[in-house]
């Protein structure tokens, strides 16, 4: 519940997206680079949450198709000027009070695909973060692979943290407390020479909407993601927990989607395994995620453009759980803040952001999602000055649970459901999702970019 690190995006979204779109293209984005940290932050009941900008709201523009074709054409001698756009933000909310910051956007930041994005945040409680991440850059003669780069760094004065409770992993308990944070992330992507990986990996940023075969030697973009990392979590009530975590992510993705901002057919594979490493005497860890989403469009109408019914699986485990290091005595697993974890924007929309944690997840997730021909968007005050080509309506329902065990009974026993209504809108080629979803006793408000999967 701690909105008040990433509420800067839907301002930096809102306030810039005019000057990005009169820029001639958005952010190219990939759904392999994760967003830095997203947070949420409670209010009577709600939650509000948005997440920072990566690499994944233009693949479907006209303009992102152009500057990756051209970037990858080997006798192209195109140029293409840097174009910075800058925001001042302001809000306030209870936890922060007034807080006061910036971001900047350069877009062909050295390189026709390359984005760079820096902000900074400071708040009357002497609160602060700062973040600066680099996507998308290419070296010399290495056409198949993507580089990237983040750093975050963040002071909260009033945090709200979920630490789990035995004996059970779905008991946590709220803490408030002065919290540090930070990562660290280095993303080495690699994209298969096959499908729509065969002109490059620039070339894959750009998406057509062709047809959508279920053989990954004929569709969609495959990619293997090296992904080092150092996070880490300083609590002043518990300094004895964990703070660091230190290790590598591995991924294999095959992005099959026909559209990433709203897919009506086909869907998007992806497995990532994580090693964590030692840190101060801590033992290592493994732990690995599977997610599979697929796409089914039910048609078009008389009232609807298209109506789709899309669904969501993950799931995941920390198989050396129970394992004991034998120098240290202590068990294989990772901090809480890096572990396996339930609740926030993507899953058990219902529940705060990694409200439940443990060594094993499962998450299944339905929605309904309903674009309609009449749009009134396009013709309201604000929005009628940006391109608002498509609203959506979209009803969901969830079902998870966090376990102690990896099992089917364990994972399937009391699991925790979420139900709720989504509206969601593209403004210049950028989906903005806003969800409210009831899960258990309690209520939240999410705003966010991107679809949920």
């Amino acid at each position: 519940m701690q909105l008040y690190k990433s509420v800067v995006l839907i301002y930096c979204l809102l306030l810039s997206v005019n000057s990005v779109a009169q820029a001639s293209s958005v952010i190219s984005q990939s759904s392999d680079i994760e967003t830095p940290n997203i947070q949420t932050l409670a209010s009577e009941g709600a939650t509000v949450s948005v997440e920072l900008p990566h690499d994944e709201a233009a693949r479907d523009t006209e303009d992102a198709n152009q500057t990756a074709q051209k970037q990858s054409e080997p006798q192209s001698n195109h140029q293409y000027d840097p174009e910075f756009v800058a925001v001042p933000i302001v809000f306030s909310t209870e936890t922060l009070s007034t807080t006061f910051g910036a971001a900047g956007l350069v877009k062909h930041a050295g390189q026709a695909q390359a984005v760079a994005l820096g902000i900074g945040l400071y708040s009357a409680n002497d609160s602060w973060l700062t973040y600066a991440g680099f996507y998308n850059y290419q070296l010399p003669k290495l056409d198949q692979w993507l580089f990237s780069a983040e750093v975050f760094r963040g002071h909260y004065e009033q945090g709200i943290y979920y630490l789990p409770q035995a004996p059970q992993a779905n008991d946590s308990e709220r803490i408030i407390s002065v919290g540090d944070e930070g990562f660290s992330k280095l993303h080495i992507k690699y994209v298969l020479p096959i499908a729509g990986g065969k002109n490059g990996a620039a070339a894959s940023l750009a998406r057509k909407k062709n047809a959508v075969s279920w053989n990954p030697l004929e569709s969609g973009v495959t990619s293997i993601s090296l992904t080092p990392f150092n996070k880490y979590r300083e609590l002043e009530a518990l300094d004895y927990l964990p703070d660091e975590a230190r290790g590598f992510e591995l991924s294999l993705n095959w992005d099959n989607r026909d559209s990433a901002n709203n897919s009506s057919q086909g869907g998007e594979s992806n497995l990532t395994i994580t090693r964590g490493s030692d840190i101060n005497d801590d033992p290592n860890w493994l732990m690995w995620e599977f997610e599979q989403s697929a796409f089914l469009s039910l048609g078009s109408n008389a009232w609807f453009e298209d109506h789709v019914l899309a669904t969501n699986v993950y799931i995941a485990d920390t198989p050396t759980w129970n394992d004991i290091d034998n120098s240290t005595q202590e068990f294989k697993r990772p901090p809480s803040f890096a572990g396996v974890s339930l609740g926030g924007f993507d899953r058990l929309r219902g529940y705060d952001s990694k409200q439940f944690t443990g060594r094993s997840a499962v998450n299944y997730a339905l929605e309904y999602r309903i674009t309609p021909r009449w749009q009134p968007l396009q013709n309201l005050p604000v929005f009628n000055l940006y391109n608002v080509p498509w609203w959506q309506w979209a009803l969901l329902l969830e079902a998870g649970n966090v376990s102690d065990e990896f099992s089917f009974d364990s994972l399937h026993e009391e699991m925790k459901t979420a139900y709720g209504a989504s509206i969601r809108f593209e403004v210049e080629s950028i989906v903005i999702r806003t969800d409210f979803v009831t899960g258990g006793d309690e209520s939240q408000f999410w705003v966010m970019v991107n679809q949920p999967f």
